[in-house]
């Protein structure tokens, strides 16, 4: 039986939807006539409180214009000089988003409506931020000439585009021509910083992993972490370097993503450095590689490389192999095995070395891969870490020493270590060495 109160109100949604479609309206209109007052007058600065001034005075003016006519709307004028700025100096809509609790990942196709990610699995539908696909190309176009480290290029010539925004999240976008329709994906870091603790209390971390891993922090062993794209890699990279006290790290990231930094309840020395592509005029590009070569000459304790992916990987696995133990990075692989094969690939785009050096590089300087995984619902575990011993000709030797399944709430450990790893695993007081 239905009654009268599960009836939907109608008139009350459609007159919701009339006032938020007037209110956006309103600053779009609003925020052109700031544009062209900025571009009229170059010598005016384009900041917070200029533009805030001139948006009071551009919604005096309308209101006075609205009394006199009489066409007052009952909008909210709070949230439409918000908009206004978000509009000018932001990203409009999309802004709103941006500060939502909660949000992971957004992603916006054109014109079509907006997908926003939760995370673990929650995803959710939201009107679109603009009215044509011209109009999203424009919009990051706006955010690629505010970029905080310098007016970036997203046009025909350049079509792909990486940058940090001002708040943190990184923005990727794609023109169309090498897509159907231009596409923008950001993504929020999260507000709290994860320990290994937390990391644990969700699952993603059983207890044998916890112990094994934070033991080989304290051993300063050379980990690269490896898993699907947003599969938690950064997350788990960021709480094993909560585990640290009083060390001095140089992150190196071409976007500031563990932001280590921004930490205040942290006796960490952090200086982080990031990546810079070449500017408008195709000059300026500074290449992770040399960010790592740099980190060398800065007496560093450990070098932690946001991601690996390409030149920089002979770089880190140099600097791995040069005396800064405990050094760490994430890499894309589908599984801890595969992550051999991905090294091979990246080293193999530097000449100097062959199939046999490469090899042979990775067997002396990294000890050990963790791998993170999902299960059929969405959830992020740690699914394998795999202990480098060598190399014999072209192959990288390893041995799965911890090993857990989808299904299960929890791992083993599938052997024992050997050699160097053994070695600082036993002086760093680990004592979880129950082999089977």
């Amino acid at each position: 039986m239905i009654t009268m109160h599960q009836v939907p109100d109608l008139t009350s949604v459609s007159r919701e939807s009339v006032v938020e479609d007037s209110l956006r309206a309103a600053a779009v209109e609003l925020a052109d006539r700031v544009t062209e007052h900025l571009i009229a007058h170059p010598e005016k600065t384009a900041d917070t409180d200029s533009v805030g001034r001139l948006v009071d005075q551009l919604l005096e003016e309308r209101a006075r214009t609205a009394l006199v006519q009489g066409t007052r709307e009952a909008l909210d004028d709070s949230r439409l000089r918000r908009l206004v700025l978000d509009h000018v100096l932001g990203l409009g809509p999309v802004e709103e988003l941006l500060v939502e609790p909660g949000v992971q990942n957004i992603h916006i196709t054109g014109s079509d409506d907006v997908v926003v990610d939760f995370g673990g699995g929650r995803r959710e539908h939201r009107p679109a931020v603009v009215a044509a696909d011209d109009d999203l190309v424009a919009l990051v176009q706006r955010a690629a000439a505010r970029a905080p480290g310098g007016e970036r290029r997203f046009d025909v010539s350049a079509p792909i585009l990486s940058m940090e925004l001002p708040g943190g999240e990184r923005l990727s976008a794609v023109m169309p021509g090498i897509a159907a329709r231009p596409t923008l994906t950001i993504r929020r870091h999260p507000t709290q910083h994860l320990r290994l603790r937390d990391l644990a209390r969700s699952g993603m971390v059983d207890q044998t992993a916890q112990d094994l891993l934070r033991a080989a922090v304290r051993a300063r062993l050379n980990v690269l972490i490896s898993g699907a794209t947003n599969s938690g890699k950064t997350s788990l990279l960021r709480a094993l370097l909560g585990t640290l006290e009083g060390e001095r790290l140089i992150t190196i990231e071409d976007a500031f993503e563990l932001g280590l930094h921004r930490l205040a309840d942290t006796d960490l020395d952090v200086q982080a450095l990031q990546g810079r592509p070449a500017n408008v005029e195709g000059i300026g590009e500074v290449a992770l590689a040399e960010l790592v070569r740099a980190a060398l000459r800065m007496c560093p304790d450990r070098v932690i490389v946001g991601e690996t992916r390409g030149p920089e990987t002979i770089a880190l696995l140099n600097a791995m192999s040069m005396g800064t133990d405990g050094s760490m990075s994430t890499i894309h692989a589908s599984s801890s095995q595969q992550v051999f094969a991905k090294l091979a690939a990246y080293c193999a785009q530097s000449p100097e070395l062959t199939a046999s050096a490469t090899a042979s590089l990775v067997g002396a300087s990294l000890h050990l891969v963790v791998h993170i995984d999902t299960t059929p619902e969405g959830e992020r575990y740690v699914a394998s870490v795999r202990e480098v011993v060598g190399a014999d000709g072209e192959q990288v030797i390893s041995n799965e020493i911890y090993h857990r399944t989808p299904d299960s709430s929890s791992g083993e450990l599938m052997c024992a270590p050997s050699g160097i790893v053994a070695d600082r695993l036993d002086r760093a007081g680990y004592t979880g060495q129950r082999w089977v």
